[in-house]
Order: structure tokens, then C-alpha cells, then sequence
């Protein structure tokens, strides 16, 4: 089995964002154990399907990432998806906090230029961490163009790896990103099956494998069942989140065919 994994923050909040500090260097413990194969995004799509392994990736560019995530990771891929306009500052997207998420201290570009040169692979993130399906084709291709530029600009790093703010992508928004990177990372909840569309590419959030033991189950029925209704509960919140913000006269139209 072959799987993207996503960490965002390291950190004790308990929110949806964050895996403990303590969590994680259990899951580095069981990456390092040989289980899996532990690799880059590119090559992991290369692999057969039928090879155990894994890619890391980490959304947003926290600066517990280089505190508390780089040490254990020395000699290990992984993939930090950068929200450019944003380096150096916080998480507070569009410069409000969001509920229930605390507001950390992002990465500056030194530093990130430093965990490139160590071997880290920056990705882009877009520049502001706008939902990407709720905008103009302009301001995506500014929010895709810009990340990538600032980037190459400030690290030398020309990004062909890009993931989706929030995880939300149409096909418009797809499109718009495969014509200016070659991979790119949704939040579809699930392993690769082999037949994705490189600019959709799913990944498991290790938020959901905190718990002892739930990494460690990898690939046995139960840890596809646990999967399987992660996805499904998924699902489900995604549907009444888009529910709720459909105009009330759309609403019901829907209801009546």
C-alpha cells in the first residue's frame, strides 16, 4: 500500500491542525522501523502498487517544523508546502484567526532556505491560503504564479509540487494548477490506488492516527476500516459545510428536484 501522509502543526492544542509533538516522534519511530518504505512524492508514484510506502508531507510551514519535526526527519524526504505572503508572520489566513485553530508563528525565508539546502523539498501553497474554488481564474493564477515566484526568488526553488488550500479543488481549479506544476496534493482521505490524476493526488491526515497502535495497524483490515469511516465522517462534514453556504433561494431549488 502507497500513501501521502499530511502533518501541519506540531503542537499540544488539540486541534484539527495539530498532532502532538510526542505523537509525531512515535510515527518517526515507526517510519524509521523499516515497515515502509519512506520516500519522495515523486518517487512513491513510480513505486508498484503493491510496495509499502510512504511520502511525507507538511502543510503551511509552521516554525515547529524546523523545532520539532526537521531533527527527527535528518536523511528523511519530505515535502513543506509554503503559503508565501504569509512567510515570516502567523496562520491567521486573510489576517483573522480561525476558530478553533491557534495562531502560530510560520518559518521566515532563511530558514526555509536553510531546510532546503538540508535536503527538505519546498512546495507551493498558494501565496494567501484562499480557498481556491471560491475566486476568479485571475486571482488564481496570481495566487499559483505568485507562491511560485517568491519562492524560486527568495530559496532558488522552482516548485513543481503544489497542495490545495483546505484541501478544496474543481476541475477549474485543477486545471489552472496542473498547467503550473507537475504534482499536486488534495485532502482526499485515502491511500493512491494507481490511477489518479496527478493534480489530485489524495493523502491520509496523520491527525486521525494519533492514538497508539493506529499508524502501526498499517494495511490490515482494520486499519482500512478505521480509514474508511474516517472518510465517510469526512464526507459527510464537507457536504453540510457546503450546504451552509449556498444561498437560501439555490437551496431550494435543490430541494425541490
Amino acid at each position: 500500500m502507497r500513501a501521502i501522509l499530511t502533518y501541519h502543526s506540531l503542537d499540544d492544542s488539540g486541534s484539527v491542525i495539530s498532532v502532538p509533538p510526542a505523537v509525531f516522534a512515535r510515527h518517526v519511530k515507526w517510519l524509521r522501523s523499516g515497515r515502509v518504505r519512506v520516500t519522495s512524492i515523486p518517487e512513491l508514484l513510480a513505486l508498484p502498487a503493491d510496495v509499502d510506502a510512504v511520502a511525507l508531507t507538511f502543510d503551511d510551514g509552521f516554525c515547529n517544523f524546523a523545532a520539532d519535526a526537521a531533527p527527527l526527519l535528518s536523511g528523511v524526504p519530505v515535502t513543506l508546502f509554503v503559503v508565501s505572503d504569509h512567510v515570516g508572520r502567523s496562520n491567521e489566513w486573510g489576517g483573522r484567526p480561525a476558530r478553533g485553530i491557534p495562531t502560530l508563528p510560520l518559518l521566515d525565508w532563511p530558514a526555509l532556505g536553510r531546510l532546503a539546502d538540508s535536503g527538505v523539498t519546498l512546495g507551493a501553497h498558494s501565496r494567501t491560503h484562499p480557498d481556491l474554488t471560491t475566486i476568479s481564474p485571475a486571482a488564481i493564477d496570481d495566487e499559483l504564479a505568485g507562491c511560485a515566484e517568491q519562492l524560486h526568488r527568495h530559496t532558488g526553488v522552482a516548485p513543481d509540487l503544489f497542495a490545495y488550500p483546505y484541501g478544496s479543488v474543481t476541475p477549474t481549479v485543477a486545471a489552472a494548477v496542473a498547467a503550473k506544476f507537475r504534482w499536486a496534493c488534495t485532502a482526499e482521505l485515502r491511500q493512491l490506488h494507481g490511477h489518479e490524476s496527478m493534480a489530485e493526488l489524495p493523502r491520509i491526515d496523520m491527525f486521525y492516527f494519533r492514538r497508539p497502535g493506529r499508524l502501526e495497524s498499517w494495511g490490515s483490515p482494520g486499519f482500512h476500516a478505521y480509514l474508511a469511516a474516517r472518510r465517510l465522517l469526512r464526507s459527510g462534514r464537507e457536504m453540510a459545510r457546503r450546504a451552509a453556504r449556498r444561498p437560501a433561494s439555490q437551496s431550494a431549488v435543490e430541494s425541490r428536484t
